[in-house]
């Protein structure tokens, strides 16, 4: 038999403008949709650690992120 005593997942995420949008208008809604994202972290009680967060030249958004998978302990994984 067999336990899952950690686990984390290891994600690169692009938040990227949509075309259909005026410039200022494409990057404020990214800025939004990161802000969204991490709340919805928060609020599901995900225990995660961004590793980085990088503002593009074009005005999107690159997050690396180690967060927790399913209900699994993260042992020391965000330490």
């Amino acid at each position: 038999m067999k336990r899952v005593k950690a686990a984390c997942i290891c994600q690169t995420l692009h938040f990227f403008l949509k075309d259909d949008l005026e410039y200022d208008d494409a990057e404020q809604l990214v800025r939004a949709e990161v802000e969204a994202y991490k709340a919805s972290l928060y609020r599901n009680k995900t225990k995660y650690k961004i590793v980085s967060e990088e503002a593009q030249q074009d005005g999107s958004v690159i997050i690396k992120i180690i967060k927790q998978y399913n209900a699994s302990p993260v042992g020391d994984y965000l330490d």
